[in-house]
């Protein structure tokens, strides 16, 4: 059975609705505006968690719902409801009417359609019991606690998402598409005489929880969450100055999305609040320097078969060679910058609007071995694991905490240090990268994005690099 069909099952029939009574609705509500759609969600989700020994939180919740949105210009009505009834959304329809204030537009045409699918519809939460789940919870913290004698403490937790969403427009085009997310997690406190440090690691996608269930899929979690914390619990004070850097491969990535991904979404740099605004065809990174958006890698945490406009993902070049070529974009923002829609138009839920948010971000592979690149720093920074930051779009400026790094002298990696950060600004740091290994690979499949209040799951890549000249704070007398 089609995502088409399976989600008519949910909206319509389930529901008590008549599909061409909702159509109908949709145009009248449209009618004269520049864009829009109804999108209907129907999602499942789940979490339990295990904490030294014992279950913590378990917990499950049913959502559905709709919204309406009309797009005139740069104004945007929109109305959502959790209650699925022709009569709710005949009701949105007439709010989201006000938008247009007179004004006439021509909507615009429907996105292209595609069969493709990036991963499975089935339902992750069915496929394996709660008691088994919470069975692999238990083997988890017994695993930890037996491979050292200086654990102390141990989290673990396992949740899961079944999203079906179908999107209606004026036209009469209808798109689905049923995504599965998976997610495992864990956290080990480790101490020695007074002194207790901690790792975590996590992996996940759109997948089902098989993929995690047997031991050699979930014990390589926990034996790098043990990794981390003992080896944050030999290290010293971070230095501080301006310094060479190497970021390692992977999940260091959250760097790029953050200092320079959301820079280059369509709708900051339409409002010109970007510090990559106006600089299209302009260098804006070291040569070698490639970073791409990608939504169509399959099973990824943050890839879409299409997004939440009906817009099938693709694969959108940002920056080639270090000369800014192309934005992240939405339907709406694309339009008002004379480009097209890349993909990229997403919403946490059905109460809330689509808006330009980035799915898979990474930074594309170069020549360099890894070796080398360590080998040709004199004393500097390697850093491999990172926690939270700040970043200012407008700015480009960025902190960044560094949760495993490690000091490198003479071209060696040496002592671990605690306390380090970076500091610097997005656009610059770009012009800082000297040296690009050619050991790209992707975040294990935990991250989460949060703009506007809206947090969306997404993955983030890159080789190791060396950047030249970036400031590093860190908690050495």
């Amino acid at each position: 059975m089609s995502d088409l069909s399976r989600t008519d099952e949910l909206f319509f029939t389930r529901a008590g609705m008549d599909r061409d009574r909702v159509g109908k609705t949709v145009a009248e509500a449209l009618a004269g505006a520049d864009d829009g759609e109804l999108f209907l969600e129907y999602s499942q989700s789940e979490g339990v968690s295990f904490d030294d020994g014992r279950i913590r939180t378990a917990s499950f919740d049913t959502s559905q719902g709709f919204g309406l949105r009309a797009v005139s210009g740069e104004a945007v009505g929109y109305a959502h409801a959790s209650e699925l009834s022709e009569e709710a959304i005949a009701r949105a329809g007439e709010t989201v009417k006000t938008v247009r204030n007179g004004r006439g537009g021509t909507m615009a045409e429907a996105p292209a359609g595609t069969n493709r699918s990036l991963y499975g519809s089935d339902n992750p939460l069915g496929d394996v019991s709660f008691e088994d789940k919470v069975r692999l919870l238990s083997e988890i913290d017994a695993y930890a606690r037996g491979r050292d004698p200086r654990v102390r403490q141990v989290s673990a937790s396992i949740s899961g998402e079944w999203q079906a969403v179908q999107i209606l427009r004026a036209d009469g085009y209808r798109v689905a598409d049923i995504r599965p997310l998976v997610r495992v997690n864990v956290s080990v406190v480790v101490g020695q005489g007074d002194r207790m440090e901690s790792g975590s690691h996590g992996a996940g996608g759109r997948v089902s929880y098989a993929a995690f269930l047997e031991p050699d899929a979930w014990r390589g979690q926990v034996d790098e969450a043990l990794r981390q914390a003992l080896v944050n619990l030999d290290s010293v004070p971070a230095p501080a100055g301006e310094m060479q850097v190497v970021l390692g491969p992977g999940w260091p990535g959250i760097l790029l999305h953050e200092a320079i991904g959301h820079g280059l979404e369509g709708d900051f740099n339409r409002k010109k609040t970007s510090a990559f605004s106006g600089l299209l065809g302009q260098r804006v990174a070291a040569p070698g320097v490639t970073v791409v958006d990608d939504g169509t890698l399959a099973d990824r945490r943050g890839s879409l078969s299409i997004d939440d406009e009906g817009t099938p993902t693709g694969c959108t070049t940002l920056i080639e060679d270090g000369i800014l070529v192309g934005y992240m974009q939405d339907r709406q923002n694309a339009r008002l910058m004379g480009m097209k829609p890349t993909g990229n138009g997403r919403r946490q839920s059905h109460a809330h609007a689509p808006m330009p948010r980035m799915t898979n971000t990474m930074m594309l592979g170069g020549t360099r071995d890894p070796g080398e690149i360590l080998a040709s720093v004199g004393k500097g920074l390697y850093a491999v694991n990172f926690g939270g930051g700040q970043v200012d779009i407008t700015s480009g400026k960025f902190v960044f905490s560094c949760t495993e790094a490690y000091l490198i002298e003479n071209g060696r990696i040496g002592a671990p240090v605690k306390g380090a950060t970076l500091i610097g600004n997005g656009p610059d740091a770009l012009t800082r990268v000297s040296m690009i290994g050619n050991d790209m690979v992707m975040d294990p499949g935990v991250g989460t994005c949060g703009k506007s209040g809206q947090g969306v799951p997404v993955g983030v890549g890159q080789p190791t690099i060396r950047l030249d000249g970036l400031t590093v704070g860190g908690t050495a007398a």
